[in-house]
């Protein structure tokens, strides 16, 4: 019997993250319960600002210097014509990526609430979201924030500038301002998405792990 692999790494869209600068599994497994516990994230809505959730993760991290990704996975058919699916209908998400040292080894886990109870390393991710065969994953620095819409490509994504980082705000609240809808609730929720700029702010001083990265 043949297995199908339900998803496969797309080298094509990934970049060389290789470094030396790493967490414990154990410093791993403390953020994950940080973030799944932190008021901030809203990991039942799932469907709404998996790039502002991710990107809000990997600012607090570049913040208290804690080596940090993205890993992004994305349904066959959305990226490459061909049969191939997310669950919950996604055509893509992503999530923040941890480089771990483990038995003298570098493991790359994902840090996603939204889809998983513990870490994951990154192609069980993928696997544990892909709907039908065959889905991509890929991983990429964090300061990508998305691609554009009519083009995937490995040189053309957009990184962290102004704008989006309001859209991070905006996802961090529950808004997707892109939307006519989101707009309407923009301009009704301007003390509440300022109250959680300043909550994010706030998140920035709490670091959980006092010990920094390893040696």
């Amino acid at each position: 019997m043949t297995t199908i692999v339900p998803t496969l790494f797309e080298a094509f869209l990934s970049e060389n993250i290789h470094s030396d600068d790493t967490i414990s599994k154990e410093q791993a497994d403390e953020l994950f319960l940080f973030f799944k516990q932190h008021l901030l994230f809203n990991w039942q809505n799932a469907n709404n600002g998996c790039e502002g959730r991710a990107d809000a993760i990997c600012v607090l991290l570049d913040h208290w210097n804690i080596p940090n990704y993205k890993a992004w996975v994305f349904g066959g058919a959305y990226l490459k014509g061909h049969i191939g699916g997310l669950k919950q209908n996604w055509n893509y998400h992503v999530a923040p990526l941890l480089a771990v040292k483990l038995n003298g080894q570098i493991l790359y886990y994902v840090l996603d609430p939204a889809t998983a109870d513990s870490l994951l390393p990154a192609y069980e991710w993928a696997a544990s979201i892909t709907e039908l065969a065959h889905s991509y994953y890929c991983i990429r620095q964090s300061h990508w924030y998305i691609f554009p819409t009519n083009r995937i490509s490995k040189n053309k994504w957009n990184t962290r500038n102004k704008q989006n980082r309001k859209w991070m705000i905006h996802c961090l609240k529950g808004i997707n301002g892109l939307t006519a809808t989101g707009k309407a609730r923009l301009s009704f929720n301007k003390a509440s998405i300022k109250n959680t700029l300043l909550a994010f702010e706030q998140a920035k001083r709490n670091n959980p792990l006092r010990s920094g990265i390893e040696d």
